[in-house]
């Protein structure tokens, strides 16, 4: 019997020629990538390459322009001093004494300290008796000017009566000569003599007045000279006074600046007193702020926790290494508890302004001088034209150029090198 194999044609199937896309399914899926590839890189490889430069956004601050209330304020660190500290110097050169350690609290007037001069006692000694031999001189003035004041009264209370005398005569002669009994020479010889006591009268009178103002010269002359020198006392009294040491405020003694028992020239500095009833705070405000402060300002001191109000009370008149120094006085009584040279933080409030456009404020607003910024718009930074007003120590006004919510570059652009486009790199 004859055996027969089964063969597989009954398991084959016609499979016909598949589509040309599914052949190449693989490289079309492979190059529909790669498109999709290229239509997000080229965009951003043209404006790369469009741009001036790239810049790592590590190395730059980035800020948003916002709309708010904007405050132009002025805060800075500021140490209290006092606002009445004088300093006491020596009157004249010698040795002097402190009766006060530095430190200790003293009243008005009160003594603290002397200045031994012995040469200025003993000039004070000096004059003293100058002035009494002058006063001595002048009440001997005065007893002279008397006494030739009688002289002079009876000279020409003598003067008048000679001229009476010799009228008498003349009179009598005349009467003698009309009844015959007297000569016409004897009434000539009385007429004469008449004329003579007249002369002398006047003379008289005239020398009575001179000698009058004369002694007046010499006793004005002699108490002038008294009175220079009551003055001369009275400036060498007021210097010796002065070497006794008087606290000029109520306060505290702030520094022992010469010795005690050390000898010192004239003019020296010998101590400083402090008056703790009125503190300041002394802080240095930047040249572009100088211009907008002014006495009369509003300000917040605050320090230890506290907050105090004040005011400003000075404003310096130059500019020092391009600052500008101010006081600001406690609007009351100053705290207790502050100490000279104690740090306190200021706040002056120059000017507050409602619904502004305004940014951070950073170098970009130097070193474009305010008429330029770098508009942030995905990994590029565009310079645009800008107008900048009013800057506080944080913010900065917006006038033209930026909308709310754009954000731009506010520090970190020096390196750009004024390019129009400027690449931001990851």
């Amino acid at each position: 019997m004859t055996m027969m194999i089964r063969d597989t044609s009954a398991q084959d199937q016609v499979i016909g020629r598949a589509p040309w896309w599914k052949r190449h399914r693989k490289w079309l899926i492979g190059g529909g990538a790669a498109l999709l590839l290229l239509a997000l890189i080229v965009p951003t490889t043209l404006r790369s390459l469009s741009a001036g430069g790239s810049v790592s956004r590590a190395r730059l601050s980035i800020a948003t322009v916002e709309r708010g209330d904007f405050t132009r304020d002025i805060a800075a660190e500021g140490r209290v001093v006092a606002a009445v500290s004088p300093t006491l110097y020596a009157p004249a050169a010698g040795s002097v004494r402190f009766t006060v350690q530095a430190g200790g609290k003293v009243d008005k007037d009160q003594v603290i300290g002397s200045v031994d001069s012995p040469e200025l006692t003993s000039k004070l000694a000096q004059e003293r008796a100058n002035l009494q031999a002058l006063q001595v001189d002048y009440a001997r003035a005065q007893l002279d000017a008397r006494q030739q004041s009688l002289v002079a009264d009876q000279t020409l209370e003598q003067a008048r009566i000679d001229r009476e005398t010799a009228s008498t005569e003349q009179q009598r002669t005349k009467k003698a000569f009309a009844l015959g009994v007297t000569p016409e020479i004897e009434v000539l010889r009385t007429q004469a003599a008449l004329q003579k006591a007249e002369i002398a009268l006047k003379r008289a009178e005239t020398d009575h007045e001179l000698q009058k103002e004369g002694r007046r010269f010499d006793v004005d002359a002699r108490r002038l000279a008294r009175d220079r020198q009551q003055l001369l006392v009275d400036d060498l009294q007021r210097q010796v006074d002065l070497l006794t040491l008087r606290s000029p405020v109520a306060g505290q003694v702030g520094q022992l600046i010469a010795a005690d028992r050390s000898t010192v020239a004239k003019d020296a500095a010998l101590l400083t007193v402090v008056d703790l009833t009125a503190l300041e705070v002394e802080m240095k405000v930047p040249e572009s702020f100088a211009r907008d402060l002014a006495v009369g300002m509003p300000a917040t001191l605050r320090g230890n926790g506290k907050e105090w109000p004040g005011e400003v009370s000075a404003v310096a008149p130059e500019v020092v290494n391009g600052e500008v120094v101010a006081r600001v006085r406690f609007a009351g009584a100053a705290p207790q508890g502050l100490r000279q040279s104690q740090r306190l933080s200021v706040r002056v409030v120059l000017d507050e302004r409602k619904n502004v456009v305004m940014v951070a404020r950073g170098p970009f607003v130097e070193q474009g001088r305010g008429s330029s910024a770098y508009v942030v718009n995905g990994d590029i930074a565009e310079k645009r034209a800008i107008r900048v007003g009013a800057a506080s120590v944080d913010k900065v006004e917006i006038v033209e150029g930026l909308q709310p919510g754009e954000q731009i570059v506010i520090s970190g652009t020096d390196t750009f090198n004024d390019a129009a486009r400027v690449a931001i790199s990851r």
